[in-house]
């Protein structure tokens, strides 16, 4: 759902990118922009929902700043979590004409956006773009099958260590993560507690394979013990 009395800026992208250099993702919205399609952009207040479940899925959305988070309510009221997306993570891809899950912005945060159906119009005849979109849905299922083996098959401890090891490839800077997720967040997207959360971490502190520098600063200390648990 886009917020009307939010400021934005429509441009045209002029500079590709060396593809060897940056993610899909990244490599999309600069070729896309390169090929002459429209990217606006859209700033968001922390909690503020970007698309509902079942809304249409009009536009493809770039994390610039910030974060984002997909989620579906259970029929009790529960809340599972699908996705976590970061600073060039592309999001509100779809296989049809509506939202399978809502999106809303963990923090203040800034998106791209290029409409869907000029976006599939360029696919149809630029090869370049066609591929980067394969590329994303391909990483989307992956993403997808491994989030069902981490509900499925792991148990408490190893899938806040899975959790950990993801967010330490994808945020860490200096050895020090800042999550932008709060404690319930991470528990809605492993299916566990938040004081399940809360006692894994605090064991892995004792353990001395995690330290943290406020609630969500955290640091690594012994990554290949946290991968062991993961294993």
């Amino acid at each position: 759902m886009l917020n009307q009395s939010l400021r934005t800026q429509a441009t045209t992208l002029k500079a590709p990118v060396d593809p060897s250099t940056c993610s899909p993702a990244e490599h999309f919205f600069s070729t896309s922009g390169h090929a002459g399609l429209i990217v606006s952009e859209f700033s968001y207040k922390k909690e503020e929902e970007i698309y509902g479940e079942d809304e249409p899925s009009e536009y493809v959305y770039q994390v610039v700043s910030g974060a984002v988070r997909s989620y579906k309510l259970l029929s009790d009221g529960r809340r599972q979590i699908g996705a976590f997306y970061l600073p060039g993570d592309v999001f509100g891809l779809e296989s049809g004409p509506a939202h399978r899950l809502t999106a809303e912005a963990i923090v203040d945060t800034t998106v791209r956006l290029i409409k869907r159906k000029t976006l599939e119009q360029a696919a149809a005849t630029d090869v370049v773009i066609a591929r980067s979109l394969w590329s994303m849905t391909a990483g989307e299922l992956r993403h997808a099958e491994d989030h069902m083996l981490l509900l499925g098959r792991k148990n408490a401890m190893e899938r806040v260590a899975n959790f950990l090891l993801e967010m330490d490839r994808r945020l860490a800077v200096a050895g020090m993560m800042a999550l932008p997720m709060c404690r319930r967040d991470i528990g809605d997207y492993l299916g566990l507690t938040l004081e399940t959360v809360s006692r894994a971490l605090s064991q892995l502190q004792s353990q001395g394979i995690l330290g943290f520098s406020g609630a969500r600063q955290i640091e690594l200390r012994n990554r290949a013990r946290l991968r062991n648990l993961d294993a």
